[in-house]
This record gives C-alpha cells, structure tokens and sequence, in this order.
C-alpha cells in the first residue's frame, strides 16, 4: 500500500456572493476530485490546536502527525533547517519576507504594507536585494540567509523570542503599530526601505508596473526544533515535494526526504507536472511509503484577495496534480490511500489565515465506496464525519 497526501494550502474559504453563495473549492471545477469523493470518505478536521495562531506552520505539523502543542517552536526555524541553517541552540530564527510598503512621502511608521510577497517576486532577483541588505546591516549578531522567493531567514545570535506580526495579517493597514518592539529589529527594517526603494532591481519593476521588494519584514521567531523521525513514529518512509521551505524544513527536521523540483515555486504558475513525477517517482520507483505533495498557491491567492485566481489555483490543483496521480498509480495497479485537504482556510474576506475546520478527502484503491457527495466544505461537514485532533488525521490514512 503507497500513501499520498495532496495539501492545498489555505484551500478552504467562506461562501462568497460573487461565487453565487459557494466558496472557491465548490465553485471550482473539480472533476478529480470530486470522483475520488463519491469512492471515498470526506469530512472535517480541526487541524490548529486551540489557542494556538492559524499559521501553516501548526496546521502542517497537525497533518503530518505532530502535535504543535509539543513540537511547535516556531515557524522561522523550520524554514531554516530547509534552507541548511547551521542553528546553535541559542540561536533565534526569524522569516525575513521581502515585502512592498507604501512608497509616499511620509515618516516610516505612517507607510501602509501593501504586497506581503513583493508580487512573488523571483527568488534571484530578491537574493540580489538581500545581498545589499546583508551588506548594510549583517553584523556578529544578526546574520541573513536566502530562501526562496520573497521568503528569507534571520538569525539572531543569542537573541530572544520576541511577538512579531506576520505581514500578511496587516495588508493595507499603516505599519507603525506592527512594528518590532526590538529596537534593533525595527532599526533594521527601516534601514533595509532606505537601502531598498531605489535599488535598480525595484527601479525596473516599478517601470514594469510590479510591485517593488522595498522592505523587510521580520516575523515567526522561534528556536531550534526538535521533532521525532517520522520514519520511527509511523513505520512510513517518507518524501516531502514542496517549494516552501517551511514545509522542506518540516521535513528535514523529521527525517523525511525532500525533493527539489525545478522551477516549483509556490506561486499559480508552478511546476505542477515536476511535482506530480517527483511524487510518483518517489513511491514508485525509489522506495518510499508515503509522499507529501504540497501546493501553495491557493493560500498566495487568498492572501492577494483574488477569487479568480484561488478558483484556477483548485482547478489546477485537481487537473494537474490529483488527477494525473490517480491515473498513473492506476496504470500501474498500484494500492494506494489518498488525503486531501487544506491546511487552514485562507478567506478572500480576511485575506489571513483562520483557525476554522477544515474538509478532507479520504480515498482509498481497494475499498471504493458508493456516495453521491462532492469535496468541499458544506458537503464534509454534512457527512458528519469529525476528527476533533488535527494530528491523528494522519493515523486514519494509514490504517490499512
């Protein structure tokens, strides 16, 4: 029997009027998917602990079986582990995102966040512009690291876990209140516009119409992790496919594979093929259980407010990912249990992340039900079916 979670990340929303009162994983055309439903189980999961913050971060430690409760340290040093941060224990891991603020001519502390992703920016072109940060600020006590795209490390050299705001919890809102209570952190994000907003890099994309890479924002403080092997907690040898480093860091840190596939990215306009024969490759041919296929781009699209774009982020998600692993696992007579779900809701209306249920799919090969549901939020939570705790989902997948 081979495994396979498919994660669309921040898929779930709220019913929306211009989608005539369905959300965007109703709305969409889901023929995959909504396949698999009928042959399959579907129903909620409470994926983030209460009185924990709905990130990504939590809700994925949730799916792959780790109870954040326990293992959560925070979210910038699971990115770093992927990005091969040598973190010493008193180490502080903060995400740099390289961001777009308000531009106007008025004191920094007035300026409005307008684009937490610098419009996906490249990840060459945003490491050109951390490299002129690094050059500026890096001292024996704050060292940078390039991600991947818009998404970058700090460490701070015996520093503290200090509350930070994630930026994409404050688009369109003035900075000032947001700001790192850290001097030396608020410092360095005011230093870093200066150095930034008439960098030639943000010169040509403002003549472009893109939005320029013009500040960094610091967020997700955390220490070193300390997670299980996943191999030793579920018997499953296991492949992470993701372009976000936070979802490759989880799995470094557990012990699981990790691919790298060629011009993945996180955005709409991934390598969604790549992805998929990474995936098939690994538990096919390489010898692993279980494989984690990870799609950002309906949260990026939740986060740009953009229903247009979150709908086709699903259909492409179904069309080109779920799909076309069902059909060559098929052809190959291959057993297999297949997951769907989101991480957490990201809602067009919030433009952030809740901490809402979530609907899952649960399919498996050699057990086809006879239902006349389809996969989305209404229907899943009309099945009745409930898993109360977001990091046993894992243990319904690999039942049998």
């Amino acid at each position: 029997m081979k495994y396979v979670i498919v994660l669309g990340d921040g898929m779930a929303d709220e019913p929306i009027e211009a989608l005539g009162g369905k959300t965007p994983l109703a709305y969409a055309k889901t023929p995959a998917m909504d396949r698999l439903s009928k042959k399959g189980e579907i129903g909620m999961v409470h994926t983030i602990p209460d009185g924990m913050k709905p990130g990504s971060d939590t809700a994925n430690l949730s799916v792959l079986g780790y109870d954040p409760k326990i293992y959560y340290s925070g979210r910038s040093p699971l990115e770093a582990l992927s990005i091969g941060v040598p973190m010493k224990d008193t180490d502080i891991a903060i995400r740099c995102n390289i961001v777009t603020i308000s531009e106007d001519d008025v004191p920094f502390e007035e300026k409005t966040i307008i684009d937490h992703s610098s419009g996906e920016i490249s990840t060459e072109d945003c490491a050109v512009l951390l490299d002129a940060v690094r050059k500026e600020l890096e001292n024996e006590t704050f060292k940078f690291y390039v991600g991947t795209s818009y998404r970058h490390c700090l460490i701070w050299d015996k520093g503290s876990v200090v509350e930070l705001t994630p930026p994409h919890d404050v688009l369109t809102q003035v900075i000032g209140q947001y700001l790192p209570k850290e001097e030396a952190l608020r410092e360095m994000m005011k230093k870093s516009y200066d150095i930034l907003v008439n960098h030639p890099i943000n010169v040509e994309r403002k003549k472009q119409g893109l939005n320029p890479a013009n500040c960094c924002w610091f967020w997700g403080a955390g220490t070193k992790p300390m997670l299980s092997s996943f191999e030793e907690k579920t018997g499953k040898k296991g492949m992470m496919v993701s372009a976000v480093d936070l979802l490759k860091g989880i799995a470094v840190g557990a012990g699981m594979g990790v691919v790298e596939v060629e011009g993945a990215n996180g955005g709409l306009h991934t390598n969604y093929e790549g992805k998929v024969d990474a995936a098939l490759k690994a538990i096919t041919e390489d010898g692993y259980d279980f494989v984690y296929i990870h799609l950002e781009a309906p949260d990026e699209m939740g986060h740009q407010g953009s229903v247009e774009r979150k709908v086709q982020a699903i259909e492409y998600l179904d069309s080109r990912v779920i799909g076309p692993v069902c059909e060559k696992l098929d052809a190959l007579k291959e057993d297999y249990r297949m997951l769907i779900l989101p991480d957490h809701p990201t809602p067009i209306r919030v433009r952030t992340h809740t901490a809402d249920n979530v609907p899952y799919l649960l399919y498996d090969s050699t057990n086809p039900a006879d239902h006349t549901w389809n996969y989305n939020e209404a229907e899943a939570k009309e099945s009745g079916n409930f898993v109360a705790q977001g990091h046993k989902i894992i243990e319904h997948l690999f039942e049998k």
